[in-house]
C-alpha cells in the first residue's frame, strides 16, 4: 500500500479554497482511494489593510497551515505529489486535464479575454504555486474541457461564420467537472457503464448549467461562450433577445460595460425578486405572499423544465435526469416543480431522478493524480 498527498486549489479573484486529499494505492495503479484530510479557505485577498496581499501571499498562507495543523497529516510539504488548479476556461485547446508547462501557462493567458474575472485569478495561483514548490507537479484541469465533445452543429452560433474562425466565437459550457463527476456518479447508482447511458444533468445553485450527456460525452449545454447563457440563475439573466442589450443601451443611457453587470450581477432571481439571490430567502418570501418572489420561483423552474425538455428530445429520451448543487440537492419543492408534467410523456420506469451532491474538489484531485501517476 502507497500513500500519496494531493492538493486541490481553487484561486479566485479574492479568495483561494483549497482541499489536502490522502490517497492510498495498491499494486493495482487503477485503484486508488481518497480521503479528504484537510480544507480552509484564505479570503480578502488584495482588500485595503489585509495581511495577504497578492495570491502569493495567500499560497504561502495556506503551505504554511498545512505543515503547521496536525489534522493536515503532511509534515513536509515535499510530501505534496500533485497539485490540481481549477481554471475556469480553456478555450478551444484544452480537452483534457494538463500538466502545467511555459506553453500551458501561455494558452491560459491567451483566455483571458474569455473569462476575465476567472482565468486571471486561476493562473495567479498556478504561478505561485509553481514559485513556491518548483518541484512539485502542476495539473491544470478545466471547466470547460467536458464539453469539448460537444458537436459542431450545438456549438457553433447563428453569426456571420467568420466570427467563429476569427475569434473562437462559440458555445463553450462551464461546470464540467461538476456534470463529469455526477454522470459517474450515476453510472455507478445505475450499475451501468457510463458509455451505455444517456443523462441530463442540472447543476443549480448560484450558478446554473444543464448538460446533455450521451455515453459519456457532453453533447450540449446550457452555458455558451460565457456563463450568463442559459438557465435564470442567482444574479445572472440567462437567455435573453439579444436586440434587448442594444435597446437598454438607448433606453437608459448606459455603457456596454454598465449593462453587462446589470447582466451578470443584478439579474436572475435577484433582479425579478428584487429581494435577493438567496433562493432560501426567496422561498421565504414567496410564502408570505411576496408576488416577485413567486414570479422568481417560476420563472426559475420554468427554465428549467425547457431545457430538461429538450435534451430529452435531443437525446430521445434519458436513463436518469440527476440534480446536484445547493439548489438541485436541497430545493425538493424547486425539483418537483421543474419536473411537473415531464413523465407525462416519459416512461417512469426507465427514467430515474437521481439527487447526487457535487463533490469538484474531488474530481480535480482524481484527474490530476491519474494524469501525473499514470
Amino acid at each position: 500500500m502507497k500513500r500519496f498527498k494531493v492538493l486541490v486549489i481553487n484561486s479566485g479573484s479574492s479568495s483561494i479554497k483549497y482541499c489536502l486529499f490522502d490517497v492510498r494505492t495498491n499494486s493495482r495503479k487503477s485503484d486508488a482511494r481518497f480521503r479528504l484530510y484537510y480544507k480552509g479557505l484564505i479570503e480578502k485577498i488584495g482588500q485595503k489593510d489585509e495581511r495577504v496581499k497578492n495570491h502569493k501571499d495567500g499560497i504561502r498562507l495556506l503551505l504554511d497551515e498545512l505543515v503547521r495543523t496536525k489534522e493536515a497529516g503532511l509534515k513536509r510539504l515535499d510530501e505534496i505529489f500533485v497539485i490540481g488548479h481549477r481554471v475556469v476556461h480553456g478555450g478551444v485547446e484544452f480537452e483534457q486535464p494538463t500538466v502545467v508547462t511555459d506553453k500551458v501557462i501561455a494558452q491560459i493567458r491567451r483566455c483571458f479575454e474569455l473569462a476575465p474575472l476567472h482565468n486571471p485569478a486561476n493562473l495567479a495561483g498556478i504561478r505561485a504555486c509553481r514559485e513556491l514548490l518548483p518541484d512539485t507537479r502542476q495539473v491544470a484541469i478545466f471547466d470547460t474541457a467536458f464539453h469539448q465533445t460537444l458537436p459542431d452543429y450545438a456549438y457553433i452560433y447563428g453569426l456571420p461564420y467568420e466570427y467563429y474562425k476569427k475569434y473562437n466565437l462559440r458555445k463553450y459550457g462551464f461546470h464540467g467537472t461538476s456534470h463529469h463527476y455526477v454522470a459517474l456518479e450515476a453510472a455507478k447508482i445505475l450499475k451501468k457503464p457510463l458509455k451505455k447511458l444517456k443523462l441530463i444533468t442540472c447543476h443549480l445553485g448560484n450558478g446554473c448549467s444543464i448538460a446533455a450527456i450521451n455515453n459519456g460525452k457532453s453533447v450540449d449545454t446550457s452555458m455558451g461562450f460565457t456563463p450568463l447563457e442559459g438557465l435564470v440563475m442567482g444574479t445572472r439573466c440567462g437567455d435573453i433577445d439579444p436586440a434587448s442589450v442594444i435597446f437598454l443601451e438607448k433606453k437608459e443611457k448606459k455603457s456596454l460595460e454598465e449593462i453587462d453587470r446589470v447582466l451578470n450581477y443584478e439579474s436572475g432571481l435577484k433582479g425579478i425578486s428584487g429581494i435577493s439571490n438567496d433562493m432560501r430567502e426567496i422561498k421565504k418570501a414567496a410564502g408570505q405572499g411576496h408576488d416577485r418572489s413567486r414570479l422568481a420561483l417560476d420563472i426559475f423552474a420554468y427554465r428549467i423544465k425547457k431545457y430538461i425538455g429538450s435534451y430529452l428530445a435531443a437525446l430521445g429520451g434519458a436513463d436518469a435526469i440527476v440534480f446536484t448543487a445547493g439548489i438541485g440537492e436541497n430545493e425538493k419543492d424547486i425539483r418537483a416543480k421543474a419536473l411537473e408534467g415531464l413523465f407525462n410523456f416519459l416512461n417512469k420506469k426507465k427514467t430515474r431522478v437521481l439527487v447526487i451532491p457535487t463533490n469538484e474538489e474531488l474530481m480535480i484531485a482524481k484527474q490530476a493524480f491519474h494524469l501525473v501517476r499514470g
